[in-house]
């Protein structure tokens, strides 16, 4: 399967596609161009006649850790948004299976959200990093309060602390935890009971229960990044320095300044 991505290796194994994310430019980060290839290959597994689910992995230490913040410009006006690929993942009928291998942070928390079984090595740990470089993240404030619950959600994107896969099995972010030299069969296993299901029955029982799992929209999530606070946490990450964020918070929540 040809995708116009170098950061994705995608194979055949009889009737799975195996896609793993591996960035070899820039390692442990997303490109936007791996983004937007990784919701077609979503599309194009969905009306592979020849393939019947789709499972994701990373390479080395990493599964995904979200896009690179050295590639970030303050330039709003003619940056693009990012067509990430999570809408196709919302809306898919396809059996998705997200097999974590090692660090999985920022969008790689919501590929695991989204995917029907996302199952770890317990090597894996996970993190929501995105305040710290002063960037809203939309979709965790969004999505997290359903799956793990108000507590935990605000305390693992107010923080930005990182949880083990056990932590992250405990809470409910994911759904099985495995010796990492066992995650390739394990990944097998479930994507061998997903396809026991009826396939219509299956993805009508997605289609509502993703009814219940907010989307967001890419270009909520684009001016997330396209903030001053954003534009200085992604240039004190470049430099190397601690960000140099206002002593003030908004009186009230959503407000840039006190009244």
């Amino acid at each position: 399967m040809e995708l116009g991505s170098t950061g994705l290796r995608v194979e055949r194994r009889r009737r799975t596609a195996w896609c793993t994310v591996d960035n070899p430019d820039r390692p442990k980060t997303m490109s936007d161009e791996m983004y937007t290839e990784l919701g077609k290959l979503i599309d194009a597994v969905e009306a592979d006649a020849g393939l019947d689910a789709l499972v994701v992995t990373g390479a080395g230490d990493v599964f995904i850790a979200g896009g690179d913040p050295a590639t970030h410009t303050e330039d709003s006006d003619q940056a693009e948004d990012v067509e990430l690929p999570f809408a196709n993942l919302h809306r898919t009928g396809l059996p998705v299976v997200a097999a974590i291998n090692g660090h999985c942070q920022a969008s790689g928390v919501w590929f695991a959200v989204l995917a029907d079984v996302a199952i770890a090595s317990d090597r894996a740990r996970f993190r929501l990093p995105e305040l710290r470089l002063g960037v809203a993240a939309p979709w965790s404030s969004a999505i997290l309060p359903a799956v793990v619950g108000l507590a935990w959600a605000k305390d693992l994107a107010l923080t930005s602390r990182s949880i083990s896969a056990a932590e992250a099995l405990e809470i409910g972010l994911i759904s099985r935890v495995v010796a990492h030299d066992e995650l390739a069969d394990a990944a097998e296993r479930v994507v061998a009971e997903l396809l026991e299901a009826a396939p219509a029955a299956r993805a009508a029982w997605k289609a509502a229960v993703h009814k219940h799992i907010s989307t967001i929209d890419d270009r909520s999530v684009g001016d997330s990044i396209r903030t001053p606070e954003a534009n200085e946490g992604f240039a004190a990450y470049a430099e190397r320095r601690p960000p140099n964020w206002s002593s003030r918070h908004p009186r009230r929540a959503g407000t840039q300044k006190d009244d």
